[in-house]
């Protein structure tokens, strides 16, 4: 027999509105009812009906995560910190990937929104900013992460990305490297803003900007070590060859320092290599990488609090912007003997 709500209620004394608060993690709800209840409940093997619940609130209790990459390890710690923090209060997360194509994202957001999701948290491949009008006029909440579209007024959590671009290049100026060179991601906030950065970072030091050592690369979080890498074989065969590189992710990072050491040159005695993310793959990298911290795990909690706080209000809220600050974590790629 399938044990109900009203079944535990009625064992334990209780109200059946206050076993719901207790499975709802509500804080009004004394520790020795909650801790009754959860005993009572892993007893009974309790198993909420998702669908009552649905058409008692009106809400799926869903939240859609579209990304440019499932795989890549920045939009899973960012996945990771938003899945904890609203499967506490019932939540549970549906991925997509958009593999960096902007179309494929509009048909993952109309596919998600038709499934009448609570929520969205869009890290967006492109910069139309169409369909973000239509989800508004749709009264469907969503935040977006990591890139911005500009014009928009929308939710959003990321970093000061010319920070990040800015504090990576002066730390190489710092260590002396004078022909410093760029993988440059996408014409999107982030993509921008990190190589505004580095130019800037440049010129203040006084050294030239070398356009010949900046390398676009249209896909930066799918396939991004391959393209890492191909992006350095080509700033090899500069003359003079650069001495030291910012890569836009860490993963364009570890491509371009795979095609330094296959070269024959040594990190960083050649060259200096730096990424952005700080995603510690430094136990499995012949030389752990120097990056600059993204904060993926602040920027899931503090998304999962706007997220809450847009479904727990009646109210329409007014968006925030919450813009992390990067820091500075300097490893064997920069600092080794």
């Amino acid at each position: 027999m399938t044990v109900r709500m009203k079944d535990i209620a009625q064992d334990l004394g209780l109200s059946v509105v206050t076993i719901s608060k207790v499975l709802r993690n509500h804080p009004d709800i004394a520790e020795e009812t909650r801790e009754r209840v959860m005993k009572r409940v892993k007893e009974l093997d309790y198993q909420p009906n998702l669908l009552a619940r649905s058409l008692v609130t009106g809400r799926s209790y869903l939240i859609g995560l579209v990304v440019p990459s499932l795989l890549h390890p920045f939009f899973a710690e960012v996945a990771k910190a938003i899945s904890a923090a609203v499967g506490e209060q019932g939540y549970s997360i549906l991925l997509s990937s958009s593999e960096e194509d902007f179309s494929l994202e509009s048909r993952e957001i109309e596919q998600l929104t038709a499934r009448r999701l609570d929520a969205l948290v869009i890290a967006t491949a492109g910069a139309d900013r169409a369909i973000f009008d239509r989800l508004g006029n749709n009264q469907i909440p969503y935040v977006l992460i990591d890139r911005e579209i500009s014009g928009l007024s929308a939710n959003f959590v990321g970093i000061d990305d010319e920070a990040a671009g800015r504090l990576a290049t002066e730390h190489l100026i710092q260590l002396g490297r004078r022909r410093i060179a760029h993988i440059r991601g996408r014409e999107n906030s982030t993509g921008i803003r990190r190589f505004e950065g580095y130019r800037k970072a440049l010129a203040k030091a006084g050294l030239p900007f070398a356009e010949e050592l900046v390398i676009p690369r249209s896909n930066v979080d799918v396939d991004s070590t391959r393209m890492g890498a191909e992006a350095m074989r080509l700033l090899l065969e500069r003359q003079p060859r650069p001495d030291a590189l910012f890569a836009y992710n860490d993963p364009l990072g570890i491509g371009a320092m795979n095609a330094i050491l296959e070269a024959g040159l040594r990190i960083p005695q050649d060259i200096a290599v730096i990424g952005c993310g700080n995603l510690h793959y430094d136990a499995l990298l012949r030389v752990p990488l120097s990056s600059v911290d993204q904060r993926s795990t602040q920027i899931g909690e503090r998304t999962a609090e706007i997220l809450l706080r847009l479904l727990g209000s009646r109210k329409e809220q007014q968006p925030v912007n919450i813009i992390l600050e990067p820091s500075l974590v300097v490893r064997d790629s920069t600092s080794g003997p």
